[in-house]
């Protein structure tokens, strides 16, 4: 074999290297941006019950959720804005729990907020601190794990889009405390006052 034909068949053999390697349609590229623009619907409260049955044989986890985003830095009540300004209501609330046939006090959450992304994948996130603690309570499928960093990411990205926020107004029980809490956003300020029992409330046991 000729140097020339040599050295010819090295830089053919470089060229396809660097085709397979650096291609920019390659499946690490394509699942990298695979939920850059990912679909996340909220499921509306008319609709949890469907969502429970589609969903009953689901394994739950929290895995794959712990990835630090922007919104695991902000307030809990600020995040609270942002999911109501992004997605409207919470899929349930206190008032949803507390008067089920079984209810427990370790039930008592702030709000949930129920999803599917790109028509597949079901998520539920929870507030079960209320204002007292940042972040949430992520609880995914464990069969998508591997996913659920994209799929944060991109919620992270449309809750921190606004840059006007929602009223809302939440009641609150806290069990380590004992209290009942209001929780709000009005004109522009966050706040949490201890209130008394509401009244829909006293005939339910929250000891």
């Amino acid at each position: 074999m000729s140097i020339l034909n040599a050295a010819g068949w090295f830089v053919l053999f470089l060229l396809l290297a660097g085709t397979f390697l650096f291609r920019p349609d390659s499946a690490q590229a394509q699942q990298a941006d695979a939920f850059t623009e990912a679909e996340i619907v909220k499921i509306e409260r008319v609709d949890a019950a469907t969502f429970e049955r589609r969903f009953r044989n689901t394994r739950w986890t929290g895995q794959g959720m712990q990835g630090i985003t922007d919104i695991d830095r902000i307030p809990s009540m600020e995040l609270r804005a942002r999911f109501q300004t992004v997605f409207g209501d919470p899929t349930r609330t206190l008032d949803d729990l507390a008067f089920r046939q079984g209810f427990r006090m370790a039930e008592a959450i702030q709000y949930e907020y129920w999803f599917i992304v790109n028509d597949t994948y079901p998520m539920m996130i929870l507030d079960i601190d209320g204002p007292f603690a940042r972040g949430l309570v992520y609880a995914v499928s464990v069969s998508y794990i591997d996913l659920m960093p994209q799929i944060k990411r991109a919620l992270s990205r449309k809750l921190m889009e606004p840059t006007q926020l929602t009223d809302f107004t939440d009641v609150f029980y806290s069990p380590e405390r004992g209290n009942w809490y209001e929780i709000t956003f009005r004109n522009g300020e966050f706040n949490y006052v201890e209130i008394p029992r509401p009244s829909r409330f006293r005939g339910v046991n929250f000891n």
